[in-house]
């Protein structure tokens, strides 16, 4: 495909005339090139394009702009992630294939547009052994994510280049935040083996086969457009601060339960079918509607963006059931599944996913949300970059429907 268009392709392309398309020039909305041959210029296939999608959404904004923060029309560009079709895309490759073989840290070498060995070559953080090893005993009691919340900044504090802005720097501050969030989630010391492989060993996961679906879960929950942490993460970003700064607010953004808290929500949800004794009644009770008329959602299942089904749980389930042990839950939480198909025709979602995996290997309480986190901050530290290189401040304005006052 050509980078370049005519005068001709790109008019066709927003709809517009000729002279409507040279005033676009004109008026620096569009640049253009001389032709290699000929007098007529040529246009730049990806502005024409960007152009374009920004009139439709114009032409919706009137009808839809109050749906702009709930799943409407978009309202920041990106060139990270891209969900469409019933597909997740990370620059442009399907994270489900790349989730089938890759490391969370090529995905993050990916992301973040850098060559793999930046992120293994990294320096390491620069906080003594005896040092961490006494914050991790100081917070032990307290859950992954109190632990993560604590020991970022703190970590942050002892980082001499931490608001450093040339982009190799901020690639090393995002390698290391990658790390010590693990770390602090697992409550072990900073590594640069693969990420993966961390876990795994942390859980006592001693199957290369497990190991690798834990492998495949972060890769696919590295990054998924603008949901409520990354949006965080991008506004604290185009404040100024710091990465570890964006990475803690949106850790907290994730916590959320309408957000990564859902999976607190979904184990409950296995806890009650697990304990029914007819999983279609329970089901049909569950979600009948209350006194107001208003039906009951199941967490877990069905995604605005995937009408069809959830692509991650799709691939996650599917490798859990084929390293599932023989005495493991994976039976019920199958049926489960099929019994909510039938119901609703709602599909399991990445949460149901990984909560299953926390499941049906016997991890730790919490692991589910571990791994949530820990794949999602590459995304978050993607968007960063992202988000510095434009370098505006993200400062929306409120449609005011309070009291006017009363002139005096």
């Amino acid at each position: 495909m050509s980078s370049y268009m005519t005068a001709a392709e790109a008019a066709d392309a927003l709809g517009i005339s000729r002279a409507t398309l040279y005033a676009y020039v004109s008026r620096g909305l569009l640049s253009s090139v001389p032709a290699a041959e000929g007098r007529q210029n040529r246009y730049s296939a990806a502005e024409v394009r960007r152009l374009a999608r920004r009139k439709a959404d114009g032409k919706r904004a009137g009808k839809v702009a109050q749906k702009v923060l709930d799943w409407g029309v978009p309202v920041l560009e990106s060139s990270i992630t891209l969900i469409a079709g019933g597909k997740l895309h990370y620059r442009g490759q399907d994270a489900v294939e790349l989730a089938r073989h890759a490391t969370l840290e090529d995905v993050a070498a990916l992301l973040w547009e850098c060559a793999p060995r930046r992120i293994a070559q990294a320096p390491a953080a620069p906080i003594a052994t005896a040092q961490w090893a006494a914050w991790l005993k100081l917070w032990s009691a307290h859950t992954p994510l109190e632990r993560a919340l604590v020991l970022l900044p703190s970590a942050a504090a002892q980082m001499p280049r931490v608001w450093a802005q040339g982009r190799d720097a901020q690639i090393d501050t995002g390698a290391l935040l990658m790390r010590l969030l693990a770390a602090a989630m697992i409550s072990a010391a900073p590594s640069n083996e693969p990420l993966h492989r961390q876990l795994a060993q942390a859980w006592g996961v001693k199957s290369r086969a497990q190991a690798e679906l834990l492998r495949a879960a972060l890769v696919l929950c590295a990054d998924h457009e603008l949901n409520a942490s990354t949006f965080t993460v991008r506004c604290i970003t185009s404040t100024g601060t710091h990465l570890f700064g964006a990475a803690t607010g949106g850790l907290a953004a994730l916590a959320g339960p309408r957000h990564g808290g859902e999976i607190v929500r979904v184990a409950a949800l296995f806890d009650e079918a697990a304990r029914a004794g007819d999983l279609h009644r329970y089901l049909a009770e569950r979600l009948a509607p209350d006194e107001r008329g208003v039906a009951a959602r199941l967490s877990g299942f069905g995604h605005p963006l995937y009408p069809e089904g959830d692509p991650r749980a799709r691939l996650l389930l599917d490798q859990l059931a084929q390293r599932a042990g023989t005495r493991s839950p994976m039976d019920d939480i199958d049926a489960l599944a099929q019994a909510v198909a039938e119901t609703t025709g709602a599909r399991p979602t990445v949460d149901f996913a990984l909560t299953a995996i926390e499941r049906v290997l016997d991890l730790p309480r919490g692991a589910a949300f571990t791994l949530f986190a820990v794949g999602r901050v590459t995304g978050w530290i993607a968007h960063a970059l992202e988000q510095t290189a434009d370098g505006r401040l993200i400062r929306p304005r409120a449609r005011y429907v309070g009291e006017l006052g009363i002139a005096g």
